[in-house]
Formats: structure tokens, sequence, C-alpha cells
């Protein structure tokens, strides 16, 4: 018999499970400042399955999450529309820390340290299967983006460029 391998048990492992949220583990050499990139290549995916959670703050420093496909990038003016803000911009990575509770390079928006509101690029709900991080630097689960949206309840918004 194989013999499994063990992977973090963060607090985003712990909501899927309380959540009873199937999940598979995958585990990857991180690489610094890779992003990713790197991690899609070095699980052999399509960087579009690959989503990213990004902490964002209003001008009000009102924090938020936006889950993006690995290949794009937000379009800050629209999110700030969508929002009804005038302004939203990446937290500098102490503060991503500070509000996610996750070290950047392994933040998922399961689990955070503070509830935060979570936007959905609207067309991850298009793929079968998403990789998205489990908490932990060279960690992902790959998980159905159905499911990301039952736990999360993520407002759909279209901010990809």
């Amino acid at each position: 018999m194989a013999k499994e391998t063990k992977y973090p048990i963060t607090p985003a492992i712990r909501v899927l499970r309380a959540a009873d949220v199937g999940f598979t583990p995958c585990l990857y050499r991180y690489e610094e400042r890779g992003g990713t990139a790197a991690s899609a290549r070095e699980l052999g995916v399509d960087e579009h399955t690959v989503i990213k959670t990004l902490v964002f703050e209003t001008g009000r420093k009102d924090p938020l999450i936006v889950l993006m496909h690995g290949d794009r990038e937000v379009l800050a003016k629209e999110l700030a529309r969508v929002l009804g803000t005038k302004s939203v911009a990446p937290c500098r990575p102490e503060v991503a820390d500070r509000h996610s509770g996750y070290q950047v390079g392994g933040t998922s928006p399961f689990g955070t340290r503070r509830p935060m509101p979570v936007y959905m690029q609207r067309t991850i709900l298009d793929l079968e299967a998403v990789h998205i991080n489990g908490g932990a630097r060279g960690f992902l689960i790959r998980m159905s983006p159905r499911d990301i949206e039952e736990v999360l309840s993520p407002v759909l918004v279209d901010v990809a460029i």
C-alpha cells in the first residue's frame, strides 16, 4: 500500500472539513516570488485553474478578498466601481498577513483570522475544478469552484484583465 502524503491541517482545512467539502491536497515545491506560474508548473496544471487569493483594502482601509484566475489581474478601478468606493488597492504583505492570519504566498480564503467580504471573478465558476491555496506555502487544494461558492458565498464580479 502506498504511503499517504501528509499535508498541513490549517484553519482552511478545518473549515472545509466542517463544511463536508471534498478536496484533493496538492503539495509542491514553493518558489519565492514564483506566484501562480510556478505552482501551476510544479503541479502540471493550467495557470488559469490556479486561483489567487488577494487581500485588498478600500481607501478607508476596509479589507476584502478577491479570488482571481492565476493568469489574470484585477482591474482595481472596476472593482472600486463595483464596491461603490473611490479606490481599492492590494494590501502590503504584512498588512495582508494581519488581516488573513496567513503568510502571503499561503493565503487561503477559508478560515481567515478576521471575516472579510469575498469577491470572486465570475468566470471561475466556468471551470470544472480549480487549485486554490490551502493555507500554507507550497500547498494548494483541488476542488470544485461551486464548493467555493457554497462555503464562502462570494459576490461574483467581472474585474479581470
